[in-house]
């Protein structure tokens, strides 16, 4: 069976069905956070790939469920090139295993070449996402991880409206003014809606000389404190830019994994353990 034929295996539920059947296998795991930006170029499926490697790392059982229809990387920055999604006897789309055990489900692991367009309007975008959270076999686990696509539109508010009460977004950002004043329209929508913006992430905050230690901030200036303070959380951690990050995806191993001492990894892995103290130990 085709990758395609995968897709078209899966029955078609209507809508006021898959909601509900989406939140009760969502609920299988023990928390979920959706990460947002609202602008695209901040790296948000870039942090989203690491922060479920780091959660891994960490012991934890994650899935990532990669929500970016349009523009989906999950796979790449996870090396998981050639893989493929398949349907169960039942129909149900099973999640291709990453690594340390990852469940990664992707509309772009359905597709007969990763580079193939998906020219879907919003509705049908919104209508892909809910049958997979409704169709895919996720099993049980305690971190589920959602990548979004930028905006404010259809994708996001299905996921908000589809996904269990208890769920946490985690806002991720870049350093300039630009970014902030984008970032903040995602911020104004998750905070009138029933979900809990957790904290921001600043990514590509600065770069740090491998050579000399000096430190530049290449992006602009830090905004990630305003956006903490506006909102009354807290800001997670900086990610520094890492030329290894280019070099990982270049060579088909996830960043974390080939550069566990690099500055990068070194922040990402702070961020992830203050995500499991606010979210376990609350």
């Amino acid at each position: 069976m085709s990758s395609n034929d995968t897709w078209r295996s899966v029955k078609l539920t209507p809508v006021f069905g898959l909601v509900e059947k989406a939140r009760k296998k969502l609920e299988a795991y023990k928390y979920r956070l959706i990460v947002v930006s609202g602008k695209g170029g901040v790296g948000k499926s870039f942090v989203s790939s690491m922060l479920a490697l780091g959660l891994a790392t960490r012991g934890k059982a994650v899935a990532l469920f990669d929500a970016d229809v349009h523009g989906s990387s999950i796979p790449l920055l996870l090396g998981l090139k050639g893989e493929r999604h398949y349907a169960n006897e039942e129909g149900e789309i099973i999640p291709v295993e990453g690594p340390l055990g990852i469940k990664v489900v992707s509309l772009n692991l359905m597709l007969d070449s990763p580079d193939t367009p998906l020219a879907w309007r919003g509705p049908l975008v919104s209508r892909a996402i809910l049958e997979l959270a409704a169709k895919v076999s996720w099993g049980t686990g305690d971190y589920l991880l959602v990548d979004m696509p930028p905006g404010t539109g259809d994708a996001l508010l299905t996921v908000i409206q589809a996904f269990p009460p208890g769920t946490s977004v985690l806002l991720v950002t870049s350093p300039n003014t630009l970014s902030e004043t984008i970032v903040s329209k995602v911020a104004n929508l998750v905070t009138s809606s029933n979900v809990k913006l957790l904290g921001i992430i600043e990514n590509m905050s600065y770069f740090k000389c491998p050579h000399c230690g000096a430190v530049t901030n290449i992006m602009g200036r830090a905004t990630g404190d305003r956006l903490a303070s506006r909102y009354g959380v807290m800001l997670l951690g900086r990610i520094p830019l890492d030329p290894e990050v280019g070099n990982s995806i270049d060579g088909g191993i996830p960043y974390l994994l080939s550069n566990g001492n690099g500055e990068a990894a070194r922040a990402i892995m702070e961020i992830v353990d203050k995500i499991i103290r606010l979210v376990e130990h609350k």
